[in-house]
């Protein structure tokens, strides 16, 4: 893709066409001395009249044609007369029409906008305007003055519009006052300007290296880019290093930052047996929680009028079922303590042992709940149980604070009236999140965490399921025997040698696991396409919409997600002419198309049968079923929740024909063809083979070389994660508490 050409861009704006009041973006018509330009970007509120200098590049819609992307903006306040009629008339200042507008500007004229500023008592000599009217107009005119002043400010630092909105939500006509003190403040929640970003403010406003704001607003930063690699905390001497060098700063200045930031809670400093470590407060709070409660869980006795040997006995005689030692073990320990963890692989029975579980509960009058960390991982867990998964956020009511920070409805204050609650695919469960959950519990509810401690970690910060089993503090009862009907499977058998380090028979042409040796990327493409399309439609039944999945270690090169997507769009659901398309930065848009939500939208609104809701979240795959051209609009249908997608939503979307193995987690699919490039050495690893693996329930094909198999089975890197999650559960509970 040949990169776009920065052009500028003068003009005067004409009309708005469409904008978005969260994140500022807008659709406007933009005259210039040549000829009239549909311009769009975050801006913020623009309105006609005023006059813009704008950069961008010109793309081409499907159905607009030429527009301005707009990257940077220069705005001024209309000048001429004309102008500033059709800015006043276009109703920006509420209390002033066209008929105003124009007795307005024939008593002040060209100064009529310096005149409502800075003398707005002036306009009381115009009819129809009372003191009282006169104060409304002046009041209003210095919020939209000042915001457009703000935007101005910052834009020329490359800030965008969006969070120039944000600042003066919350700083209001002080907000330039605020930022001048201290730039690094717009990188607080709410408002989220990168670091980065907030240091080019700063070397212009001439803040040192070493001012105590530029060192607490870096070490937030480096502690949140630490975040997002996994970590929830850092040892010191880490820290210390990369602090001293990330924000060029000398070791006495470190120190005396290190020593405000402490005193002030920007950070946390926990003293672990192996040293100390490094916390934002957010994250440590959630872990001296997490270890607080699950404490305070296994010290709280269940009711013993329970005989569970006599329930699980009776349960096989109801059901003809006839349950494993440690399947019992995992039943029991269920109904005895307050947490525990229940873990294996595929096919050794934890949705047997779960069924049990839920059963049993059931019988003895229990109020049951189950929830899983995505949309599909709890559609799934619906079709094993028979019975209705929530998503985590769903089940615990996603929401938002006054500045815009999600929350949730349920938490201590307000508890989920549950006495037990079950959680599956808990290697995806971020420390966050976890918190979240365990907020919302009852000390009187038993929590039942469920997953395969194999699998790759979360998202978010955190590894949750792995330091849980690896403090040694909760019940776990690990499935290890794989039954009889599971080891005619190849693909389970596949997926234990994998994790026990053995490479898996390639020359087996089982009816559920296939190896083609494909080393040269094209020819691998190629061979994907045609089992996807028609090969394994006309020989399975399968339809590649509903039951067949691509997966892929990376998004790059001729193998990764993008160009897959692409490939095989053009196959399955090519250009038609007169069909309507919508196109975001990295795809087009089609009816009939196999799409992926990529971010979470708590406040997503979508509608299902006439019930209606919100939410849609990052892993959340579903159908194109509709584009409105005339609307440019985009309507999906995400398991029967239809979703309505304006312009600026689009980059929400991608193609889902392909997924990473990352995005597939949680989920299983009839077929799986999984690609295996030569090459992506930092994505060759046992884990992340074990996972892809794991996602094919009745056909897994392997596209690749042997060399690669094998380079992914012998590597054992371990995703290694920073908490002390584990070192806080040993802290609180002793070993002589488990059974």
């Amino acid at each position: 893709m040949q990169p776009k050409m920065v052009q500028a861009l003068r003009g005067t704006v004409d009309d708005v066409l469409f904008y978005n009041e969260d994140n500022g973006y807008i659709v406007a018509d933009l005259e210039t001395e040549e000829a009239m330009i549909t311009v769009v970007g975050e801006l913020g509120k623009l309105e006609p009249g005023e006059e813009l200098e704008l950069t961008g590049s010109f793309v081409s819609h499907p159905r607009f044609g030429q527009q301005f992307r707009a990257e940077s903006c220069v705005r001024a306040l209309p000048s001429t007369v004309v102008n500033i009629e059709r800015y006043l008339a276009s109703g920006v200042i509420p209390g002033i029409g066209k008929a105003l507008a124009k007795r307005i500007v024939a008593e002040f004229g060209e100064f009529t906008l310096q005149i409502i500023e800075n003398e707005p008592a002036k306009l009381c000599r115009i009819k129809g305007i009372s003191p009282q009217k006169c104060e409304e107009i002046a009041e209003a005119a210095n919020q939209i003055f000042g915001l457009r002043a703000l935007m101005g400010k910052l834009q020329a630092y490359g800030v965008s519009a969006a969070v120039a909105m944000k600042a003066f939500r919350r700083w209001g006509a002080d907000a330039w006052a605020v930022i001048q003190e201290n730039p690094y403040r717009l990188c607080s929640s709410g408002i989220g300007l990168a670091f980065q970003n907030a240091e080019i403010l700063a070397r212009d406003m001439q803040i040192p290296n070493n001012s105590p704001k530029r060192l607490l607003a870096g070490f937030r930063w480096l502690l949140e880019t630490a975040a997002l690699e996994g970590h929830t905390c850092l040892p010191f001497a880490m820290f210390r290093m990369i602090a001293v060098q990330g924000l060029n700063i000398t070791e006495q200045d470190f120190q005396n930052g290190y020593a405000d930031a402490v005193e002030d809670r920007v950070i946390y400093a926990y003293e672990a047996p192996q040293g100390t470590f490094i916390y934002l407060d957010a994250y440590y709070e959630a872990e001296d929680f997490i270890a607080t409660r699950i404490a305070a869980m296994l010290a709280f006795s269940p009711p013993e009028d329970f005989d569970c040997t006599k329930a699980i006995a009776q349960e096989e005689q109801d059901t003809g079922m006839t349950y494993a030692e440690l399947q019992k073990k995992a039943i029991a320990c269920a109904f005895s303590r307050g947490i525990m963890v229940l873990t294996g692989g595929p096919g050794t029975g934890k949705t047997t042992t779960l069924n049990a579980v839920i059963h049993l509960c059931l019988k003895a009058g229990s109020t049951v709940l189950l929830a899983a960390p995505t949309g599909r991982a709890a559609k799934r867990m619906t079709e094993l149980t028979g019975r209705d998964a929530k998503t985590i956020h769903r089940l615990l009511g996603m929401d938002y604070s006054d500045n815009g920070e999600p929350v949730f409805q349920h938490n201590e204050q307000n508890p989920l009236q549950a006495d037990v609650i079950i959680v599956d695919e808990v290697s995806m469960v971020d420390t966050l999140l976890f918190e979240g959950l365990l907020r919302a519990v009852r000390l009187s509810c038993r929590v039942v965490l469920v997953g395969d401690e194999d699998q790759l970690p979360s998202v978010g910060a955190g590894h949750l399921l792995h330091t849980l089993i690896a403090s040694k503090r909760l019940p776990v009862v690990r499935l290890n025997e794989i039954f009889r009907q599971a080891q005619e499977s190849c693909i389970i058998r596949s997926a234990h040698q994998i994790v026990n380090g053995e490479m898996p028979d390639l020359r087996e042409k089982n009816s559920d696991f296939f190896f083609f040796d494909r080393r040269i990327a094209s020819e691998a493409s190629e061979l994907v396409q045609t089992l996807y399309s028609s090969r394994l439609p006309q020989a399975y039944g399968y339809t590649p919409q509903n039951d067949i999945q691509v997966i892929s270690p990376t998004r790059k090169g001729i193998l990764g997600t993008v160009m897959l997507n692409q490939m095989l769009q053009e196959t399955i659901n090519p250009a038609q002419y007169g069909k309507p398309i919508l196109k975001n930065l990295l795809y087009t848009f089609r009816e009939g198309d196999k799409i992926m939500q990529i971010q979470n939208q708590y406040e997503m609104e979508w509608t299902r049968d006439g019930e209606r809701g919100a939410g849609i979240f990052n892993g959340d795959m579903g159908t194109v079923i509709e584009i409105n051209k005339s609307a440019n609009t985009l309507k999906a249908d995400f398991d029967g929740r239809i979703v309505t997608y304006r312009p600026d939503q689009l980059d929400q979307l991608e193609l889902a024909y392909a997924v990473t193995v990352h995005k597939s987690q949680g989920s299983e699919f009839e077929a799986v063809i999984l690609v295996l490039p030569e090459g992506t050495d930092k994505l060759s690893y046992r884990s992340l083979l074990y996972t892809a693996v794991t996602r094919a329930k009745k056909l897994l094909i392997l596209v690749g070389s042997p060399r690669k198999v094998f380079e992914m089975v012998q590597n054992q890197q371990k995703t290694h994660r920073y908490s002390c999650l584990d070192t806080m559960l040993q802290s609180m509970v002793s070993r002589e508490e488990l059974p």
